[in-house]
């Protein structure tokens, strides 16, 4: 009797022993593959396709237009223009219109913004082609075109005509499309709140060399929620870094 009691004592033990073992050998990985996780950027969440959407075709929402990588057709328009129920700088004007998933996204934000006591205003939406080459060429006239080329868009590059960019300001008209906007309490509020409706703040103060374009905080682009959603949890910024596309401060050709 005292063997068979001796003995389980010992069987006990070493299974004490290799339970401790094990325990120990796996959360060694355990720390390890979490260490070895902060020393780059974070991965995609598992399941999110990055070619849900075309990347070219002008209709998607995921389109990238950028200085190497112009809308096509040129003359290409949105078959789903409308004005959104929100404070319009401009009424009547053309730029106060957007595709109809950016009209609905921008009056849930507003309205969520504005139960927060944030006013915002739609400065600008779509522009067409022929609005661009207008635009444009006052910008040569006044400033030149190396300065216009880092504020503006050249005709058939710009998000504008995608009808999913906006350019947003305080009903006040507080720092009007400048710079300054994002000391604002609409600016600050578009940081920290933009992405829960499907928008990106385009162009960031650190990423000119990617964009090609100066610090724009009052320039928002309606990607969806799904996207925005992927890209805040990552801490990326712009479109090029998230999908590998070519962008940079040149023109292609």
């Amino acid at each position: 009797m005292k063997k068979i009691i001796l003995i389980m004592i010992v069987l006990m033990v070493l299974c004490g022993g290799a339970w401790f073992v094990w325990r120990y050998e796996n959360s060694s990985k355990t720390a390890s593959g979490a260490q070895s996780n902060t020393s780059g950027v974070p991965a995609t969440t598992p399941g999110f396709n990055k070619k849900q959407y075309s990347l070219t075709d002008p209709t998607s929402i995921w389109i990238i237009v950028n200085k190497q990588h112009p809308l096509s057709p040129k003359n290409y328009a949105p078959s789903d223009l409308v004005v959104p129920s929100v404070p319009l700088r401009v009424p009547g004007n053309e730029s106060m219109e957007v595709r109809q998933v950016t009209a609905t996204a921008l009056q849930t934000m507003f309205a969520s913004a504005k139960a927060q006591r944030i006013n915002l205003m739609l400065a600008s939406g779509y522009r067409s082609y022929s609005y661009q080459v207008s635009l444009y060429n006052g910008y040569i006239q006044t400033q030149g075109q190396a300065t216009a080329d880092t504020q503006s868009a050249r005709p058939g590059y710009s998000e504008h005509q995608t009808g999913l960019a906006a350019d947003l300001e305080p009903v006040s008209r507080t720092c009007e499309v400048e710079q300054c906007f994002a000391g604002t309490p609409e600016g600050k509020w578009l940081v920290a709140n933009a992405y829960k409706y499907g928008f990106l703040i385009r162009y960031s103060a650190d990423k000119v060399a990617v964009t090609g374009y100066e610090y724009e905080p009052w320039h928002v682009r309606y990607i969806g929620t799904a996207l925005s959603g992927e890209m805040h949890q990552e801490g990326i910024e712009t479109l090029e870094e998230f999908f590998g596309v070519s962008g940079g401060p040149n023109y292609a050709g």
